[in-house]
């Protein structure tokens, strides 16, 4: 095994990489990506790989400038982890809401392969801050 790919290599990496999505650096979120990576949204029927990444990554914080993740329970293994976390963002109307959802990365050489997204974004809870 590469030692790049070991768990507690990994949670460092995964680490980073969630507060490169707060911090909606796109550079450093790419940075975490293997070359053809596959990011997959299950919930929402979305699906990109290699060079389309970046732009999709772009096109979710331009709809969504204040989105922000917070971390519940993190997984990792030798090669894989599994992120749990909850969402918040501000719809166009204005309401905050927030969703729950799990993200599942296998890596490879230190780099993330793909990031399958599942998630209740489909019915966002309405946050009263």
């Amino acid at each position: 095994m590469d030692p790049r790919d070991a768990a507690a290599e990994l949670e460092q990496v995964i680490e980073r990489y969630n507060e490169a999505w707060n911090a909606q650096d796109l550079e450093a979120i790419l940075s975490a990506h293997a070359p053809g990576m596959v990011f997959e949204n299950h919930t929402a029927g979305d699906r990109v790989e290699g060079d389309a990444v970046g732009p999709h990554i772009a096109g979710i914080f331009a709809r969504n400038p204040d989105l922000r993740f917070t971390g519940r329970r993190l997984y990792a293994r030798d090669g894989l982890v599994v992120s749990e976390w909850t969402a918040r963002a501000t719809t166009r109307t204005g309401e905050r809401v927030e969703w729950d959802g799990i993200d599942v990365f296998p890596f490879e050489g230190g780099l993330i392969l793909r990031k399958d997204v599942y998630s209740s974004s489909h019915a966002p809870r309405v946050v009263h801050d």
